[in-house]
């Protein structure tokens, strides 16, 4: 897990800030086997680059620059940080880690290794040199560490894979161990030009706040009275709309928001609940869409059909959200195991705690034997078929701290439930086609192979020459062919 933990914050981290440069990325990951545990993983991007004096701050402090705290789509809310990855592989190795990255082409490349002060959660600097660098701009990051390579579907390629279909606008090139001598690395090239747009930062909707950030909220707002904070930190409530919700408290709207107590931040935490208030904007977040994920589902799929669905945003504790879900059914896909599941968050792989999580609850809770395909009670679906589903949100609720399971609200499991019966009505209708064919198919096999024979009979019964006999098997072998094309 650390060594695929690694990747991921690498790979999350470059696609971010290629995408806040508004640059197509490029990525490169690269993990060379040192000795049986040891592992050298080298990250590269063609993003930006960092301005040297921010990268010992970036890479070498816990939680620098975290994006938990912001309200809109983004990766940053989903991991432990770069910064972290690289402690473990110095606890572990006693190895720096490395930084090579260049600004743009004018600018100097600069090489830093440096170390983290745990005690002091400070970077230690102890290399810092201007190289000769073959790129014209971005970031290469090596970490030495203590893991384990595996395969299957824990494993760093199932995940580079799994990255790539959420990120069609990306390049992916991936380098295993001992590739050079297998010749075994991949590359997933984009399939799409055009780089997701930009979200916007939202405020915090009235209804997706609990008590106590309330209460927090209360004590370091600008605002000079209640009224004026409820209006002016919250999204969607107006100044007609605080008034109320003072008013449905019974706390003066002039009341500095400071002087409040536990009990009136209680009573007008109640209040807004009970007050109606427009749903929060949802621009704060950004789908993959059908096109892309049927696209990047063909590109690496080999199936025989293929479906997409983009749900429309909706509201879960005064959080947007948006559920999307991509079918790949037929091919080379395994028959008689379950399906393949890949769950995305924020266009992110979730690869652990599968049983635990409300995309899992989602499927299984489908009555799938009612779009053709076979499924055990209380279980995944078995056939040919690959489904991912994706949740795009401002704050993705996790089930714990690891961050790999989402949990079960019911506004989450309703709309995947609805994108996956969508998908579903469809792959029904081409599976009854292709039963309807394969029937077809089979009593044309049968009728073809007794043309000749009916032939002969009417020869014998109403005395056709050989001539004649041929014209009949001709005409009903045309009477045939017309009858499939109708």
């Amino acid at each position: 897990k650390a060594l695929l933990t690694t990747v991921k914050e690498g790979v999350d981290n470059a696609l971010d800030a290629c995408e806040e440069a508004g640059i197509l990325p490029t990525i490169r990951v690269e993990i060379q086997q040192v000795s049986e545990t040891r592992f050298r993983v080298a990250i590269e991007d063609n993003g930006p680059g960092i301005v040297r004096k921010q990268v010992p701050k970036i890479f070498g402090s816990l939680l620098y620059g975290s994006k938990f705290h912001r309200l809109r789509q983004s990766r940053g809310q989903q991991g432990i940080g770069i910064s972290a990855a690289g402690m473990y592989g110095l606890l572990t190795t006693g190895r720096a880690v490395r930084i090579t990255t260049r600004t743009g082409a004018r600018s100097d490349a600069h090489q830093l290794e440096l170390v983290i002060d745990t005690k002091k959660n400070e970077p230690r600097v102890k290399r810092d040199d201007a190289i000769d660098w073959d790129r014209p701009h971005g970031t290469r990051v090596e970490i030495e560490l203590e893991g384990a390579y595996r395969g299957g579907q824990h494993s760093v390629d199932a995940y580079i894979r799994q990255i790539s279909l959420a990120n069609p606008h990306a390049e992916i090139t991936y380098v295993p161990p001992k590739a050079e001598e297998h010749g075994a690395f991949h590359t997933f090239p984009r399939v799409t030009k055009e780089i997701p747009p930009e979200t916007a930062e939202i405020k915090p909707h009235p209804y997706g706040v609990e008590l106590g950030v309330l209460m927090q909220m209360f004590r370091d707002t600008k605002a000079r009275n209640l009224r004026s904070c409820l209006s002016g930190d919250f999204s969607r409530v107006s100044s007609r709309t605080a008034a109320l919700i003072c008013e449905t408290a019974g706390v003066p709207p002039t009341r500095r928001p400071s002087e409040i107590g536990r009990d009136e931040a209680e009573k007008i935490h109640q209040a807004i609940q009970k007050t109606k208030i427009m749903a929060p904007p949802t621009d704060c977040i950004a789908p993959i869409g059908e096109a892309l994920i049927e696209r990047a589902l063909r590109a690496e799929v080999e199936a025989d059909f293929y479906a997409a669905v983009t749900r429309r945003p909706a509201i879960y504790r005064g959080n947007p959200f948006l559920v999307e879900v991509g079918l790949a059914y037929g091919g080379s896909l395994p028959a008689e195991d379950p399906i393949t599941v890949y769950r995305y968050a924020n266009r992110v792989p979730l690869q652990y705690q599968q049983g635990a999580c409300a995309i899992t609850k989602a499927i299984t809770g489908t009555d799938w034997k009612s779009y053709q395909m076979q499924q055990p009670r209380g279980a995944l679906p078995i056939g040919p078929a690959l489904l991912m589903v994706h949740i795009a949100s401002v704050w993705v609720p996790f089930t714990s701290e690891s961050k790999e399971a989402i949990a079960h609200y019911p506004e989450i499991i309703k709309e995947i439930r609805l994108g996956l019966q969508e998908c579903g009505r469809r792959v029904a209708t081409h599976i009854r086609k292709r039963r309807r064919e394969a029937d077809e198919a089979k009593k044309r096999a049968y009728i073809e192979r007794y043309i000749p024979q009916v032939a002969v009979g009417l020869q014998q019964i109403l005395g056709f020459s050989d001539g004649e006999r041929d014209k009949v098997v001709r005409n009903l072998a045309d009477v045939l062919e017309r009858s499939r094309k109708l």
